[in-house]
C-alpha cells in the first residue's frame, strides 16, 4: 500500500498506540507503534545461569561449567535444568503481554513468539539430539472458556515456526492439565505461592514425555513456583530433563512494582482466580 493510502487510512480510521498514545500512521493489526516495540530489549547479563534471577551484589559462584550461579541455586538447584527469558517483565514487554492476555489482542502473539524463539535458541545447545517435547503451561478449563485461548500456546506456536534450522521440536499442549483453578499469585509470599500451586496440575499424556526431555513454556517467570510444580510432575511421569523458556522474567528489583501493577488491573476482581501468577 502506498504512503498516500496509508495516510488516508490513518485519517479515516485513526488509531493510537496502546502504549504511548502516539497516532499510528502505518496500517497494522497490532496497535503498537514501531518505537515502542523497538524499546523492548532482551536481558543483558548479570543473571543466574540456572534460574535466570538477577544477582544482588557481586557474590555469585561459578559452577563446574564456568557459569555464574546464584547462591540459592548453588545450595539447592531448581527442579528444572535451566530457565531462560527474553526480557525483563516491565515497560513495553509487560504491556505487550497484557495486550494479549487481558485485552485479547491476538496479533501480539507473533511478536511474543519471535522473542520466545530467541530464548529457545539460547537453550537449544543443551537439548538432546531428538529435541524436547514443547509443553505450554495450561489454563484451567473455566479460564480457557472465559479467555477463548491460552496465550502461551498461541505464542509457542508462533515461536516454533521460527525455530533454528535442524532443531526438531513438537508442540504438545495436551500433556499437562490444570485440574484446579488457582488464586492469583500476585501479592502472595513464596510459601503461599507453593501451596497455591500444589496439586494444581496433572500429566494427562504421560506417554508423550516418558523418557523425553521437555521444554516447558510460560509467559512470565516470577518466583518459579508454577514451572517448578509442572516440572516436578513431569519428572514423576517419566520426563528426563525439563527446560523452562519464558518471554519475561520478573527480576528482584521489579517484584514489588509488578505485584502492584497486577493488582491494579481494571479487572482485578475477575482476575482473583487468574490462571497464572
Amino acid at each position: 500500500m502506498t504512503v498516500a493510502a496509508e495516510g488516508l487510512f490513518a485519517t479515516l480510521f485513526p488509531s493510537d498506540c496502546r502504549f504511548c498514545g502516539t497516532r499510528l500512521v502505518k496500517i497494522s493489526r497490532l496497535p503498537v507503534c514501531e518505537e515502542c516495540l523497538l524499546s523492548i530489549r532482551p536481558l543483558q547479563g548479570g543473571v543466574c545461569a540456572y534460574c535466570g534471577e538477577r544477582f544482588i551484589g557481586p557474590y555469585q559462584m561459578i559452577d563446574g561449567y564456568g557459569a555464574a550461579v546464584c547462591g540459592a541455586c548453588r545450595r539447592s538447584g531448581p527442579v528444572y535444568e535451566k530457565a531462560a527469558a527474553y526480557g525483563s517483565y516491565e515497560g513495553g514487554l509487560r504491556d505487550l503481554i497484557h495486550l494479549l492476555k487481558y485485552q485479547h489482542v491476538r496479533p501480539a502473539a507473533p511478536v511474543l513468539g519471535r522473542m520466545l524463539s530467541e530464548v529457545i535458541g539460547q537453550l537449544a545447545p543443551y537439548f538432546a539430539p531428538s529435541g524436547p517435547v514443547v509443553v505450554p503451561v495450561p489454563l484451567h478449563s473455566s479460564k480457557l472458556r472465559e479467555r477463548g485461548f491460552n496465550q502461551v500456546e498461541l505464542f509457542s506456536r508462533a515461536a516454533l515456526k521460527l525455530r533454528p534450522a535442524g532443531l526438531d521440536l513438537a508442540l504438545n499442549p495436551s500433556v499437562l492439565e490444570r485440574v484446579r483453578r488457582t488464586a492469583s499469585q500476585a501479592g502472595l509470599t513464596i510459601h503461599q505461592r507453593r501451596e497455591n500451586m500444589r496439586g494444581a496440575f496433572r500429566v494427562q499424556r504421560p506417554e508423550a514425555v516418558y523418557g523425553r526431555d521437555v521444554l516447558l513454556v510460560d509467559d512470565v517467570l516470577t518466583t518459579g513456583t508454577t514451572v517448578s510444580e509442572c516440572a516436578r510432575i513431569l519428572h514423576r511421569a517419566g520426563g528426563t530433563r525439563v527446560w523452562v523458556a519464558t518471554v519475561a522474567r520478573t527480576l528482584k528489583h521489579e517484584t514489588s512494582s509488578q505485584v502492584a501493577d497486577e493488582l491494579s488491573q481494571p479487572d482485578k476482581a475477575r482476575m482473583s482466580m487468574a490462571a497464572h501468577g
